[in-house]
Formats: structure tokens, sequence, C-alpha cells
């Protein structure tokens, strides 16, 4: 029988997993096995840059940290090897990144994924991943809404430019 010591540590994994993703408006489960630590290093490098908190995490302790949540549908992917990527304020993140280096890898695989509290499919997660960038989205949106606003200025200007010509003196 493990000691109390064990099983308080094991209770403490389960709650802080189950307020880490109570706290994520999205979250990835990734088969990490076959990565190498070079590479296991920048693409932890590139996700926390990106805001997303990345941890192996034991299957059982996942398994209870979500029983009794929606999120318990995912239990059918808690097995092998299984490591837990959430955002807490970005959709996009987790799945853009690891669903590009899943795409270079043949061993590190996408499990399942979760979005606002609703577990998602794998086809759910690349069409997330292959949405632009918040900076690029909000670059898009501020030219849309520039592009009135400039021709507007240039039909004034073009006006402009015409009456003045109407309205100067004739050179003698």
């Amino acid at each position: 029988m493990p000691s109390q010591m064990v099983l308080d540590v094991k209770k403490q994994q389960v709650a802080d997993i189950k307020a880490r993703v109570e706290g994520a408006c999205a979250g990835v489960l990734v088969e990490y096995s076959g990565i190498s630590v070079a590479d296991d290093t920048k693409l932890r490098k590139e996700l926390r840059e990106a805001g997303v908190n990345y941890t192996v995490v034991k299957n059982t302790i996942l398994r209870k940290a979500v029983e009794g949540t929606d999120l318990s549908e995912m239990e059918p992917f808690f097995n092998g090897t299984t490591a837990l990527a959430t955002s807490a304020d970005d959709h996009v993140a987790a799945a853009r990144i690891l669903n590009n280096y899943a795409e270079k890898s043949e061993t590190f695989k996408i499990k399942t994924g979760f979005l606002d509290g609703k577990v998602i499919d794998l086809a759910t997660i690349e069409s997330l991943a292959k949405l632009p960038t918040r900076e690029v989205l909000l670059a898009t949106v501020c030219n849309a809404f520039n592009a009135p606003i400039s021709a507007f200025a240039r039909v004034i200007q073009a006006i402009v430019d015409k009456d003045g010509e109407q309205c100067a003196p004739a050179a003698e």
C-alpha cells in the first residue's frame, strides 16, 4: 500500500491538472514517443514562447483529473505516452505548433484535444492549426477597415485637386 505522502502528492497532481484544464480555453493531447531530447527541447521552447503549458502526464492522473467532466470523453486516448499542452488565452497556438511538429515526425502523434471545455476531433485540431496567428488576423481586420477610409480620402483629394484646377486664374 502506498504511503500517505505518495497519495498526497498524487492528489495534488490531480488537483493541479484539473485546475489547469479548467482554466484553459484549449488543449491538445499528444503521444510523444520517439522524440529526441534536442527536438523536445526546441518544441518546449516554441510552446513556452507562445504561452502554452506543455507537460508529460501520467494517464491515471489525467483520467482522475477529468473524471466527471465533459472532457471525460477523452478517456479512450489515455494510453501510451501522453503529454498535455494547454493554453489559457490562445485557442490556436497549441494546435498549430504541435500539428506542425507532428507533420514532420513519424512517431509524434496528436491524440485528441479540447476547445472551451468540449472534446474535439483530430480534423478540428488540424483546422485550428491552419488558422493564421492572432497578429496576422488583427492586421487583416485593420486592413479591411483601413481600405474604405483610404479610398474615401483619395476621392476627396481628387475632388479638391480637380476644383483647384477650375478655380485657378488663367495664366496670361
